[in-house]
């Protein structure tokens, strides 16, 4: 309402509200009929028309009008909450620096009100997002390790303070629940390492959806694609272990068709990466610490039930050697003196075997192992053989030999040409 006594502010629903009162005044209509009309209880209609009495038109207008509001904030506290942002959460969303205002400062703000402030402010703009292709939405797995999602993030989760790393993510498919460790690179032994901290967790799952990565699937084109003729499938090192584990390997045709977990590596991205400064994180041992008393909470804020019940996660068999599986197995041909060469380093197989070639396993800790079937075989490393000494060039000086009767350009050769009749340079036969 505006200082001015002469001036009043109201709005259509109290003008509206001021004219029906009027009739009930001037007994066109009752009261009864006014409530329902209104929809408001007929003492609430009551107690309005005798305010109208009393003071008129004023008496439809709210009372709280041009007045503070009950819960409004006091200006201090807004400025203190203005400057921790400031100084602290400057490149925080909204809703992740009212989540740690509350939990570091003590500090419990509602996201909405924050990030009006923040635009009132100047401190944040409007969000605006392009609006997505069309594409057939696929339903979640009902059941909890049915089918996981699997890539890899490439992103300066340290933000300059160390080196990049590559988050390796693993996401339930029914129920989002998350489990990734970091790398220095994306690759093999980064993929194995993160399947078997997942099957150390939670067991082995049905399947993986993952993308066409070098690393994950062969992308040489095949010869022969119909039957009978149709090549066999060449496996890479991580869809070779997949397939002794029993795990199917799904690949995905474009980054959309696994969204699930492009989605929550951007979450991550904007959230994780925050914690990690926070934290003072600077190296690859610091941030995989901090990530695993990081994961219970994230899981617990954003996983969602599953549709089904029950877990489909397996456990290993009996006798499976899951060190072995997730280890690179590349074939060597063992010479006659027993020995091999593998990543230029020569090695002497001690044990006196027939066998023709061996298996040299790389295990994820760093250390090789040399097998003939399931035999480990004991060896040491050698120096490189001496490479042979060069043999002095010789000359070798040819006879020239006279070319027998028949051949193209042998002295004893005719030319013959057809005019009309045969002829040779001797006459006519």
């Amino acid at each position: 309402m505006d200082q001015d006594k002469d001036i009043l502010m109201m709005s259509r629903k109290e003008i509206k509200r001021y004219q029906v009162i009027r009739k009930v005044l001037d007994k066109q209509i009752k009261q009864k009929e006014v409530a329902e009309y209104f929809g408001i209880s007929p003492r609430q209609v009551r107690r309005i028309v005798k305010r109208v009495k009393e003071q008129g038109e004023q008496g439809v207008v709210h009372r709280l009008r041009g007045k503070v509001g009950n819960r409004q904030t006091c200006a201090g506290f807004k400025q203190k909450v203005l400057g921790l942002y400031q100084k602290i959460y400057w490149d925080f969303g909204p809703t992740l620096a009212s989540e740690k205002l509350l939990e570091r400062d003590g500090i419990k703000v509602c996201d909405e009100t924050l990030r009006l402030w923040l635009i009132k402010e100047g401190l944040r703009g409007h969000q605006k997002r392009s609006l997505p292709k069309e594409r057939s939405r696929r339903e979640r797995k009902e059941h909890f390790g049915q089918m996981v999602q699997m890539d890899g993030s490439h992103h300066d989760w340290l933000q300059g303070r160390g080196p990049k790393l590559v988050l390796m993510g693993y996401i339930d498919d029914a129920t989002s629940r998350f489990y990734g460790k970091f790398y220095d690179y994306e690759g093999t032994m980064p993929a194995m390492g993160g399947l078997k901290g997942y099957i150390k967790r939670y067991g082995l799952p049905g399947s993986i959806y993952l993308d066409k990565h070098s690393t994950y699937k062969t992308n040489k084109q095949e010869r022969y694609t119909e039957w009978p003729f149709r090549d066999e499938e060449e496996l890479t090192q991580f869809g070779r272990a997949c397939k002794q584990l029993g795990i199917e390997l799904i690949f995905a045709h474009s980054p959309q068709a696994k969204g699930r977990v492009e989605r929550v590596f951007r979450t991550l991205q904007d959230r994780l990466s925050k914690e990690l400064r926070l934290s003072g994180a600077n190296s690859l041992e610091e941030a995989n610490y901090l990530l695993n008393s990081y994961l219970p909470v994230y899981n617990k804020r954003f996983e969602v039930p599953s549709k089904g019940a029950g877990n489909f996660h397996r456990p290993l068999e009996k006798g499976m050697r899951v060190d072995d599986i997730l280890s690179i197995q590349t074939e060597r041909f063992l010479r006659n003196d027993r020995t091999i060469q593998h990543n230029k380093q020569w090695y002497q197989v001690l044990n006196k075997t027939r066998a023709q070639h061996v298996l040299v396993y790389e295990y994820l800790n760093g250390q090789i192992d040399i097998k003939y079937g399931k035999d480990s075989l004991a060896f040491k490393s050698i120096l490189a053989p001496s490479a042979r000494p060069a043999l002095p060039k010789t000359t070798y000086r040819f006879k020239r030999r006279l070319k027998s009767p028949g051949s193209a350009k042998s002295p004893w050769h005719y030319a013959f040409k057809l005019k009309g009749s045969l002829t040779s340079k001797r006459g006519h036969f």
